[in-house]
């Protein structure tokens, strides 16, 4: 199984601390994951104009190739002027609308304000919908109140994010088996 890891803004350090655990949480509990974190502030990626995400070059077709070959997301992001960061909608825009089907994926969301909870529903739920994600319904919402020193002190917050992992896991397990059950109907 292999799990991507996605911190989707270029800029702050709240969303890169909350994917670091959770990756640190997958490769403590799940030896057999083969999980990576692709952070957007290390890549430079082209705005997306349409082309296939393998007419790429560069850190472009890098992530988008990643993300193509995963079997999970957890995708990671921030919530600016009560919207998530254009970096990351480039990424949704790179990909083809299919480009989630089969996939698990779960979201981490940080924000400095609890009004901004809702960006995740309205926002981030539709377009995964869109491009066929099967979603991991409950998401953390961590606010900047949880962090001090680029560390989460709020030990709920660092539970619900072993329980995201644990859900992503399983649920991509479980829809591995099944699909693995379906296809071995058609016999080829």
């Amino acid at each position: 199984m292999k799990i991507v890891g996605l911190s989707g803004s270029r800029v702050g350090s709240k969303t890169r601390t909350a994917m670091d655990y959770a990756l640190k949480v997958i490769n403590e509990n799940y030896p057999d994951v083969d999980a990576s974190l692709i952070d957007l502030a290390d890549y430079e990626v082209q705005f997306s104009d349409g082309r296939n995400y393998l007419e790429y070059e560069g850190d472009t077709q890098r992530v988008a190739k990643a993300i193509m070959e995963a079997d999970a997301l957890i995708i990671g992001t921030p919530i600016f002027q009560a919207s998530i960061p254009a970096t990351l909608k480039n990424i949704f825009d790179l990909l083809p609308v299919n480009a989630f089907r089969d996939k698990v994926v779960s979201m981490m969301v940080t924000a400095g304000s609890p009004k901004h909870y809702l960006v995740a529903e309205q926002q981030l739920k539709p377009i995964l919908a869109y491009m066929k994600a099967q979603m991991v319904q409950t998401y953390v919402f961590i606010e900047e109140k949880d962090f001090i020193r680029k560390q989460i002190v709020n030990d709920d917050i660092l539970f619900r994010i072993d329980r995201l992992v644990e859900d992503t896991v399983l649920m991509t397990k479980t829809y591995t088996k099944l699909r693995e059950e379906k296809e071995k109907e058609y016999g080829f």
